[in-house]
This record gives structure tokens, C-alpha cells and sequence, in this order.
């Protein structure tokens, strides 16, 4: 085993160990709030960048789309194909079981019938079984001018209603602007922008879809869409963390 792949293992379990000790009360009170909530320095500089260099390597991926041929918006991504990288895998097993506590609670308010298993493999031995076998871990890849339009990762009839999306490039020294933007959609009101700071190695999670928010008048459904602001220089990476697979 060279010295390079130590290294990334050694960073793997320190970012286990650092889910170990997040704060996820904190998680589901920020979630609850404003529908994202960030995890500082999930991955290490060396995995951030042992990631992003994964980009060029055709044989690990199942399709690449690019953006501005499907009104996207600007830049490209590709989709991890099975087996996905070790790391990639562990951190989408590692982190879905906190999450699910979250997501029962949240279709138990919204009146939502649906509940998801304990653990990842459960979960995607659901999706398996309803034709959705494809993953869905993807890497996305901007440069100066790319941008991608608000949008949600809905993928078949299961959907887990949280994702993960952790930034691999480093703001200011990477590249400058493609802040990753939230805009909540409330009944009869209109949208409300969020801009989530991040940091290289930070992750945030956040709505896939909708969540539930307590007006005057009881539970009611906010929908949520995501996206990142045109970057103005650089290039700016990003690992993508979905939990049910696509049909």
C-alpha cells in the first residue's frame, strides 16, 4: 500500500470519527430552522483533493452530463457508478442513520405515511427493489462562468428527503463565487433566498424536497430547491451525497 492511499484511509476514519462527535441535536435544530445545516470540516484538504482528482477517471462512473445541453445551467457532472469509491460509500452509510431519526419525524408531521429503515442498505434494498439500481454519489465540476440553476435530486418513487453535499475546492484560493444557494417556497409567499457559507472540507446537509414548518394554523409543506451561483474565476469542485438510488 503506497504512502498516498495510508493517507487517504487514515483521513477516511478521521472523518468517521468526526460524524462520531457531531453535534446532531444541533443538525436537526438548524434543519428544523431553515431546512440545511453545515458540518465543519467533515473531509480533510489531502480527501478533498484525492476526490476531486477522481473527476478524469472514466472507468468510475456510470454517465457525465453536461449542464447547458439540458438547461442545467453551466459546468458538468458525473455519476459514480457501483462499486463507488471507498470513501464515497462509507460516508453515505456513515451519515444516512443520524439523518433518519430527521426524516421519520419530518413525513410524521407532514401526515406522510412512509418510513425508512435504520440503515443505508436496508434503505437501498428498497430502492432496488422498485427498479431504482442506479447510484446516485456524483462529482460536479464548475469553471469561470458555470453555475447551476435551482433544481431537486428526485430520482423515482423513494426518495430519502436529505442530501449531502460537501465542497472539495477551496473558496478564494480555487476559485471565487459559486456560493451553494437554498431558496424555501412557503404557501402564498414568495421565495426566500439562502446563501450557505462553506468552507473546503465542510458539508452541508440539507431538504431534498419539502419539510415541515409550524404556521398559525398547524403543519403545513415548504419546498425547498438548491443550486450554486455563477463562478466568477477558478474551478470549484463538488462531492454529492444521495441517498436512494435512480431508476
Amino acid at each position: 500500500m503506497n504512502a498516498s492511499l495510508q493517507a487517504a484511509m487514515r483521513d477516511a476514519d478521521e472523518s468517521v470519527a468526526r460524524l462520531d462527535g457531531c453535534d446532531w441535536a444541533r443538525v436537526a435544530d438548524d434543519l428544523d430552522a431553515r431546512g440545511s445545516a453545515i458540518i465543519e470540516t467533515l473531509l480533510a484538504p489531502q480527501q478533498c483533493r484525492m476526490l476531486a482528482g477522481l473527476y478524469g477517471q472514466d472507468g468510475l462512473f456510470r454517465s457525465r452530463v453536461v449542464m447547458g445541453r439540458h438547461g442545467f445551467g453551466r459546468g458538468e457532472y458525473r455519476y459514480f457508478d457501483y462499486p463507488l469509491p471507498g470513501l464515497v460509500a462509507r460516508l453515505r452509510a456513515t451519515l444516512y442513520p443520524p439523518l433518519v431519526p430527521i426524516a421519520n419525524r419530518w413525513n410524521a408531521a407532514m401526515g406522510v405515511d412512509v418510513r425508512y429503515p435504520g440503515t443505508h442498505a436496508d434503505f437501498v434494498e428498497r430502492c432496488h427493489d422498485a427498479g431504482q439500481r442506479r447510484p446516485t454519489p456524483l462529482l460536479l465540476q464548475y469553471g469561470a462562468g458555470d453555475y447551476n440553476c435551482l433544481h431537486q435530486d428526485l430520482y423515482g418513487e423513494h426518495v430519502f428527503p436529505l442530501q449531502v453535499a460537501v465542497l472539495l475546492s477551496e473558496p478564494g484560493r480555487d476559485f471565487g463565487g459559486g456560493e451553494f444557494v437554498l431558496t424555501e417556497q412557503r404557501p402564498r409567499m414568495q421565495s426566500r433566498p439562502e446563501v450557505v457559507p462553506l468552507r473546503q472540507g465542510d458539508a452541508v446537509v440539507f431538504a431534498v424536497h419539502h419539510r415541515p414548518v409550524r404556521g398559525t394554523r398547524g403543519i403545513y409543506r415548504v419546498n425547498h430547491r438548491h443550486g450554486v451561483s455563477r463562478v466568477h474565476a477558478g474551478h470549484r469542485h463538488t462531492l454529492g451525497l444521495i441517498f436512494h438510488d435512480a431508476t
